[in-house]
């Protein structure tokens, strides 16, 4: 039987990304913190930062954005880098990704 982690770490085709999965993965406001800090610091480790809540529900939000297409993750060693996929977003969903960043900047400046 394969183990389910074989290849933790794919993601799908530019021509795979799905605006459905995308969006449901941006409705979380973690997860949206998640990519403007990654629009900010490219490369980040997946626990360079504390977004209140526990190491296993980060773990899933990471997954949930790796999977939507929203970032590609790098194994280096024990760590995780992480960065958003900005120019195959922009080429399949143009100005999306854009548009969800200045929102997602603008509630975090007016909280």
């Amino acid at each position: 039987m394969a183990s389910r982690l074989a290849n933790p770490l794919t993601i799908p085709d530019e021509d795979e990304l799905d605006l459905f999965e995308v969006m449901s993965a941006l409705t979380d406001p973690v997860r949206r913190a998640i990519v403007l800090q990654l629009a900010e610091e490219p490369g980040r480790g997946c626990s360079d930062a504390d977004y209140g809540v526990s190491k296993s529900a980060l773990t899933r939000h990471w997954r949930v954005l790796r999977e939507s297409g929203l970032i590609r993750q790098e194994a280096q060693g024990n760590r995780h880098r992480n960065w958003l996929r900005r120019e195959e977003l922009d080429r399949r969903f143009p100005g999306l990704l854009t548009l969800v960043l200045d929102e997602s900047s603008n509630s975090a400046t007016a909280s």
